[in-house]
């Protein structure tokens, strides 16, 4: 907190690239160096990466309105900092008052991805802070994660002294709040995490060990007090929260640099993959009034010229089209546009993105995911090929001309005409955007096809079921590039590599933490750039302790086998995935519950989380 290790810090800027990254002062920053009590947020990447994520903007928001609480920004530097840091002896600090993150109370890390995990690491070790919670005292901050990655957080379970599945809005308060009434009563580290596992949606990974008793190496055990199964925190009212409408303003460019408002949060359109939509159940929407209220507040606050409706689904907001012919109409000849980043394949999201696009055509994007309506039954995306090709030719009709397309191979049941089918709906889609523009312009047409190879992750009802191997992702990448169109297409895919890994940080359990310190100190850190990521790297680190990436990426769990992550409940009850996983093969689809009957997933009934719908504003009750 004190000017002299800014005055260490100020000689690096000119050594590094973008030292806009490491300075303070950005328009809407909190500056408090009296609070009692200090929290420092991690987004382990670069700034331009973290700026945009929204979890910290509320956390950051929610703590700094408490008295006697602060709550500053950390980033993690890049390598050549990193290095220039380690030179000089200049522990990480945080960007509001420059202060030593080991300095703090708490340090909050969000967990957005399974690649930041040796980012993890390298924060902690360039704090000076021990990595494993274990090795911590009195003397070093609280470490607690959050985010999508804590509902199966075992990889990186070690290095935390307690990680909230879930919601933080109320949770991060009760956490900090917990911690100082436990620094108060002088409790030792080890009373201070019991207090903090009776918290609702707290884990605390000391409290929890391998079960003994032969059902399983993936089966954990819980000490006496901690519960058995640590179940997600959930808000039950959105629209009780109001978004930040002032956040922080960078000096630089950084990803999503714009305003953003939460419309809705969670997804029940069901898709069988899609781990989101299964762990941030039920939906909860922001009413058309605190959505345009709170929009028009953060234009005016931070003077940004482009305003994102966020959430998995916007376009299934009740009151969508209020809400965009209100701010139509509010922000006419101001030259803000509003973007939806999250399209539904039908006509109602082409004439809403008409309806607010500002005069801009630049592109839209669509999910079919699949290339035969087969598969697309079996992950339960309720979309038909018509639907798609509806779409485009009403986008392109009404003057696009580039969309991007959204697919995934590796899916269970999936075959080689499957992938084939993806060159052959491309091709379709392609015609139909000719057709539908005039013939002067039918040069400036583009397709973007985006194919991700299916990562299995937890809490789904294909979580059961191992990823694809190396070699197969290859082979079927190949299928993909013969199937494709040349001819206006631009195709892309992601690297085979860095999927097993993900595949492997998704699957894996607590035995994973000993080749992910070993990789980190063999040199891996931020493995999602593609400059810096080496599968080599960290096969040698897992090979080591004794595992095999390879194994752990592509295992299946039969029913009952116990899993990783069997300890931590999204609320959606097990019995409903593997019933979904069984309509999947049975090639049976499942209608989304906001628009149908319950489908007896179990969040809003007995899963423990007491959870209201609340659509519109209106409280609809536990269905």
């Amino acid at each position: 907190m004190t000017s002299s290790l800014w005055e260490r810090i100020e000689p690096l800027l000119s050594r590094v690239e973008r030292p806009a990254r490491y300075i303070d002062s950005e328009w809407g920053a909190h500056r408090d160096s009296d609070a009692s009590y200090r929290a420092a947020l991690l987004y382990p990447d670069t700034y331009e990466v973290g700026m945009a994520n929204q979890a910290i903007a509320i956390l950051y928001d929610r703590l700094n309105a408490v008295d006697g609480v602060a709550a500053e920004r950390v980033y993690l530097p890049w390598v050549d900092m990193a290095e220039q840091m380690r030179t000089q002896s200049v522990p990480l600090f945080t960007l509001e008052t420059c202060a030593a993150v080991a300095s703090c109370d708490l340090l909050g890390i969000t967990l957005p991805y399974e690649l930041t995990y040796s980012n993890i690491l390298e924060a902690l070790d360039l704090a000076g802070i021990p990595l494993r919670a274990a090795d911590r005292s009195d003397a070093d901050p609280l470490v607690v994660g959050g985010g999508p990655c804590a509902f199966n957080p075992e990889p990186i379970a070690p290095f935390f002294d307690a990680i909230l599945v879930g919601e933080g809005e109320d949770a991060a308060l009760e956490i900090v709040a917990a911690h100082r009434a436990a620094r108060e009563q002088g409790y030792s580290r080890e009373a201070t995490l019991k207090e903090l596992s009776r918290i609702p949606g707290v884990y605390v990974p000391a409290l929890y060990s391998p079960n003994e008793s032969g059902q399983g190496a993936s089966a954990l055990v819980a000490q006496a007090g901690a519960p058995e199964v640590v179940t997600k925190r959930v808000v039950a009212d959105l629209g009780a929260y109001d978004t930040p409408t002032c956040p922080v303003v960078p000096f630089m460019d950084v990803v999503h640099d714009r305003v953003g408002v939460e419309v809705l949060r969670g997804c029940t359109r069901g898709c069988r993959f899609c781990q989101a939509g299964m762990v941030y159940r039920p939906v909860r929407e922001r009413s058309a009034d605190q959505i345009v209220r709170e929009a028009l507040a953060g234009i005016r606050c931070t003077g940004y010229d482009e305003l994102s409706l966020t959430s998995l689904s916007t376009t299934d907001h009740s009151q969508l089209e209020e809400v965009m012919r209100r701010l139509t109409r509010r922000l006419e000849g101001t030259g803000i546009s509003v973007s939806l980043p999250s399209l539904r394949v039908d006509a109602f999201s082409v004439s809403m993105a008409r309806l607010v696009g500002g005069g801009r055509k630049s592109g839209l994007t669509f999910a079919p995911e699949a290339g035969t309506q087969r598969l697309r039954d079996v992950i339960n995306k309720n979309v038909t090929e018509q639907d798609l090709l509806d779409t485009v030719s009403s986008a392109f009709t009404s003057g696009w001309r580039r969309v991007k397309l959204y697919f995934m191979i590796g899916l269970p049941t999936e075959t080689d005409e499957d992938i084939e089918g993806i060159g052959r709906l491309v091709s379709k889609v392609f015609r139909a955007a000719r057709e539908a523009t005039p013939p002067q312009q039918r040069g400036g047409i583009r397709v973007g096809v985006s194919v991700s190879t299916f990562v299995p992750k937890a809490h789904t009802p294909f979580g059961f079921d191992g990823q694809i191997s190396y070699h197969e992702v290859l082979r079927r990448q190949q299928v993909l590039r013969d199937s494709m169109p040349k001819k206006g297409i631009d195709l892309a895919y992601h690297d085979a590599q860095v999927s097993l890994l993900e595949g492997v940080m998704a699957r894996g359990g607590r035995e994973l933490a000993d080749g992910i310190e070993a990789a980190w100190r063999g040199g891996a850190r931020f493995d999602a750039w593609t400059e810096q990521f080496d599968l080599g790297l960290w096969t040698t680190a897992l090979e080591s302790v004794g595992l095999d990436p390879h194994a752990i990426a592509t295992r299946s769990f039969d029913r009952g086998e116990p899993t990783p992550w069997g300890h931590i409940s999204s609320g959606v009850g097990e019995g409903y995935l593997w019933h979904e996983r069984e309509r999947a093969f049975a090639g049976e689809t499942t209608e989304d519950c906001s628009f149908d009957d319950c489908t007896g997933c179990g969040v809003c009934g007995d899963s423990g989380l007491g959870v209201d719908i609340v659509l519109g504003g209106e409280r609809r009750g536990s269905r």
